[in-house]
Parts: structure tokens; C-alpha cells; sequence
């Protein structure tokens, strides 16, 4: 919303016309900034007559992400590691928005290789800051390759995607959650895998962020009961044995 003129003399704006005295303009009503809707925090019904969480609205692009990837458990090590890697990019932008750039991301990240990302070279990260298909933050590819190092640290430790699991068992947390009131930024978890993941070298790995990727790979089933995605989730839950 626009500016509101100043009004330190008591008067607001004064207007002189050519033999008349001097007049206060009268003033037009303020207009109150429009209110927002309020959030819908449970379950709706699409125009497709499935029930989903509220948060991808009707955007074909979030519909699909909702209801094919999110939530479903994810056991792969790349996968994860790309994923935890455009949540770190996301931080401070919307995940929409980093959906729309993830095929640039997966060209530009030479397909989000751990191997090849330890390898990028100054020219290599100097191109990636001109690559208007991504997310441009030097700090976040700096990072990117740090990951990527953490990683392959796990290489010969039974993987990165075991290390994460082992923080909840190898099994996700089932929340049963009714309405998205209930769904912290972050828990204890959440907060215990940051600091671990500090600890080795790793950036743009907060609690909250972590918290995100855990929803998002299906280390915790935040679904909302109601939702069609629910209970499709949980059927594809399992325990990662050693």
C-alpha cells in the first residue's frame, strides 16, 4: 500500500489557487488496506472431488508435487540430498517457486551428483552466478558443495539417506494431524539432525529447513487425516532395516 501524505503541519496538503486565499485540500477517505482472507489450515475438497491439504491450492504444478511426492517416503541417497539441497535454496523464497526452477537446478547441479558437485571448480560456481534459471546466492552453492562432501562422507557408512533415517528410527513418524495449527516449524528431531549436520560442515541446514525435508520425504507424515494423501503415505511407510 502506497504512502500516506504527511500531515505534520495538522492540515494535510494545502492547495493555492490564483486569487483566492490560501484553502486546505479536502481530504479523499482512506481507504483500509484490504483484509486477508484467513488461512485455511484443514483439509479441502478439490474440483476434482479429492480432499488434500490446503496448501497447494489449485496450481497444477503444486497439486502434483502434493499428491505424487510429498510425504512419500524417500530412501534414495541422491534424491535426498537434492532435496535437501533446493530446501536450503528455498529458505527466505516460496517452495513454489523453487518447484518451477528445479529442472534448471537438476541441469545446472549436473543432476545433483555428489561426485561431480565436490568437484566444481571457481569458473564452475562463477557460471552458476550467471545462471538466471536458478537461484543465484553464492552462500547456497558454496553450501550445495559442502553437502555434496557430507554426503559421500556417508558413502561407506551405509549411505546418507540410512544416517538421516537412524534419527527416527528408520520408520516415519505418523502425526495424525487434523488441522495445520497443529504442525510445529520444528521438533526436537528436526533440531538434533541440524546440529549434527552443522557439526560436519553443513550450511543452510536449520532446524525449520530440516523440518520441511523431513515433511517432504516422508520422514514424518504430515498429511492431514482427511487428506486423499494420507493414508497412502502410511501404507508406504517401512521400517529401513540395517
Amino acid at each position: 500500500m502506497g504512502g500516506i501524505p504527511d500531515r505534520s503541519n495538522g492540515l494535510g496538503p494545502m492547495m493555492i489557487e490564483e486569487g483566492k486565499p490560501l484553502m486546505a485540500k479536502k481530504e479523499k477517505p482512506l481507504l483500509l488496506e484490504k483484509e486477508k482472507p484467513p488461512r485455511v489450515l484443514t483439509a479441502v475438497k478439490g474440483a476434482d472431488g479429492l480432499t488434500r491439504c490446503p496448501w497447494p491450492g489449485v496450481d497444477p504444478l503444486y497439486v502434483a508435487y502434493h499428491d505424487e511426492e510429498w510425504g512419500v517416503p524417500e530412501y534414495d541417497d541422491r534424491a535426498m540430498f537434492e532435496k535437501l539441497v533446493l530446501d536450503g535454496f528455498q529458505a527466505g523464497l516460496s517452495w513454489i517457486t523453487i518447484l518451477r526452477k528445479r529442472p534448471a537446478f537438476r541441469k545446472a547441479f549436473d543432476g545433483f551428483d555428489p561426485k561431480k558437485i565436490v568437484r566444481w571448480t571457481d569458473k564452475k560456481k562463477e557460471a552458476l552466478m550467471q545462471d538466471a534459471g536458478i537461484i543465484r546466492n553464492r552462500a547456497k552453492i558454496e553450501a550445495t558443495v559442502a553437502l555434496a562432501r557430507i554426503v559421500l562422507d556417508f558413502s561407506d557408512k551405509g549411505g546418507f539417506a540410512r544416517y538421516l533415517w537412524d534419527f527416527v528410527d528408520g520408520r516415519p513418524i505418523d502425526n495424525a494431524r487434523h488441522s495445520f495449527k497443529d504442525v510445529p516449524a520444528e521438533t526436537d528431531v528436526s533440531r538434533a539432525i541440524a546440529k549434527d549436520l552443522r557439526a560436519r560442515g553443513g550450511n543452510f541446514v536449520g532446524p525449520t529447513i530440516i523440518y520441511a525435508f523431513m515433511q517432504a520425504t516422508g520422514m514424518v507424515n504430515d498429511h492431514l487425516v482427511d487428506c486423499c494423501r494420507y493414508e497412502a503415505c502410511r501404507a508406504l511407510a517401512h521400517k529401513l532395516e540395517p
